[in-house]
Parts: structure tokens; C-alpha cells; sequence
């Protein structure tokens, strides 16, 4: 009889985060993990083809292999740069700050 691992496919969205737990056998990838998980039915939408994946945080590809206790996380896609969020919040301060001090100058002056 063949060895079982227990592990988890975790899958996440703004609002809903699921973890699917399952036995795959020993010798199972990441992509199998994930197809035997139900994730894939769950949400339609995930392109396994181009979705990137890791195991506890850090990237891997879909034929890493799996030890027990492994929780396999499906990636989505990034809907803006985050270098580009960071600047026009910044951006956005800056113009706040300088506003708020025009203000102040006005009303000291009145």
C-alpha cells in the first residue's frame, strides 16, 4: 500500500479565502495536488497553465515535489504594479501636504 502525505491547497480573494486539506500519495506533484484538491472546480477561473504557485510562501513550479504537511498557495495575478501604487500614494501626500500648507498659510494671513 502506498505512503500518504496530508496537505493543503490554499487558494485567496479579497474577500474568501479557502483551504482545501487532502491525502495525495507520495510520489504526487504540486500540479496533481492541486487538480485532486477540487480548486480548480471551485473556481473557474484559475489558469493553472499561468498561475503562479508556491509551498508556504515561496514560489515553486507545478512538478515540485510535496512532503507531508505542505500547504501548496495559488497565486492571482497582481491588478496594479505595486512599485506604481507606491509612487502615486506618495504622489498623492505630497500634493495633500502642500494643499494643507497653503491653507494654513492662508488662514494665518487672514
Amino acid at each position: 500500500m502506498a505512503d500518504y502525505l496530508e496537505i493543503e491547497v490554499c487558494y485567496a480573494l479579497p474577500n474568501e479565502q479557502r483551504l482545501f486539506t487532502l491525502e495525495v500519495p507520495e510520489d504526487c506533484d504540486v500540479e496533481q495536488a492541486i487538480k485532486r484538491s477540487g480548486v480548480l472546480e471551485a473556481y473557474p477561473q484559475i489558469e493553472l497553465e499561468t498561475a503562479k504557485v508556491g509551498i508556504f510562501g515561496k514560489m515553486c513550479k507545478l512538478n515540485a515535489t510535496l512532503r507531508d504537511k505542505d500547504r501548496i498557495e495559488i497565486y492571482r495575478k497582481l491588478i496594479a504594479d505595486p512599485k506604481e501604487s507606491r509612487r502615486q500614494k506618495v504622489e498623492m501626500e505630497r500634493k495633500k501636504a502642500a494643499q494643507d500648507k497653503q491653507k494654513a498659510n492662508t488662514e494665518s494671513n487672514s
